[in-house]
């Protein structure tokens, strides 16, 4: 008996101790997410009394003829953002673990960005990006080359958009593969040495190998990040760019400018919702059967 009440009052203490995490966790997780969709069946403004709408503005986003040119936009985004964000920082790292001097002052510098507000980080590439007095078009007239309008080019907008999301971002995943990659033996570069295996072959057969899960695990969060792109967009071509308009600022349009509504934003943020938690359940499926 005197266990039973020992082990009681020990459970009793350690739920005392969690009372304030899980009670932050459902005041600022669970109950704005449970807000959020039952706000979607409704017309509200933060204005006036809401209005019970049911599935109106399902069937309202899904008819709009800028949801699919958001989607379309939004994983041309993530794809470009996964060519550039996720090998060039596997590269960087790879780069910066050969160093065997002021590896600290290159890792301050591959971070230093994401330290960084975002929106500095945009207003910085604005200026670059700038058609008439802007750094990029400055260089490349100062070589011979032609300008270029860059966010305001229908062939460039979006690549410009992506080029700033790599470089505000990358250092968090260099940071984090140069971490796996000092927990890698030296014996078996050591061994893969003795056998006579190029640079190439070490990292294909040694380092990817044995970074694999990081790698899996970045791919993920990278996906689901760039899957919410908005300050760059919004910032360098405005809300009404239908080139690079993504779902955010779909949705940005929907609660703030066009509509003013945010029962119409909220159905497109749970369809956002249910797109990124179901790749994200079958991305972790797939990849625990692969392992």
């Amino acid at each position: 008996m005197a266990r039973l009440r020992r082990k009681i009052g020990d459970n009793l203490q350690a739920y005392a101790f969690l009372a304030a995490g899980l009670l932050c966790f459902g005041l600022f997780s669970w109950w704005p997410l449970v807000k959020g969709i039952v706000l979607s069946f409704q017309q509200d403004n933060f204005v006036t009394d809401p209005i019970w709408v049911g599935f109106d503005n399902y069937r309202a986003v899904l008819d709009d003829p800028l949801f699919g040119t958001a989607w379309l936009n939004t994983l041309e985004f993530t794809g470009l953002a996964l060519l550039f964000g996720f090998a060039v920082p596997f590269v960087m790292a790879l780069v910066i673990n050969e160093f065997r001097h002021a590896k600290g002052f290159f890792r301050f510098a591959v971070y230093l960005p994401v330290m960084l507000p975002p929106i500095v980080s945009v207003l910085l590439w604005q200026y670059f990006y700038d058609p008439g007095t802007g750094l990029f078009n400055a260089v490349l007239s100062g070589v011979g080359l032609p300008t270029s309008d860059w966010t305001q080019s229908p062939k460039m907008a979006m690549i410009s958009l992506v080029l700033v999301s790599t470089w505000a971002n990358m250092g968090g995943a260099t940071i984090m593969y140069l971490a796996g990659l000092a927990g890698i033996p030296g014996e078996l570069y050591e061994a893969a040495e003795l056998d006579g295996a190029s640079i190439w072959q070490r990292v294909r057969h040694v380092t990817i190998p044995q970074m694999r899960f990081i790698m899996l695990v970045l791919l993920l969060l990278q996906i689901v990040a760039t899957m919410q792109v908005f300050i760059e967009p919004y910032q360098l071509t405005g809300t009404t760019n239908e080139e690079t308009i993504t779902v955010m600022v779909l949705i940005y349009r929907y609660a703030f400018t066009v509509n003013n509504d945010f029962g119409l934003a909220a159905a497109m943020s749970v369809l956002l919702f249910i797109v990124l938690g179901a790749f994200s359940a079958v991305y972790l499926r797939l990849t625990r059967k692969a392992d």
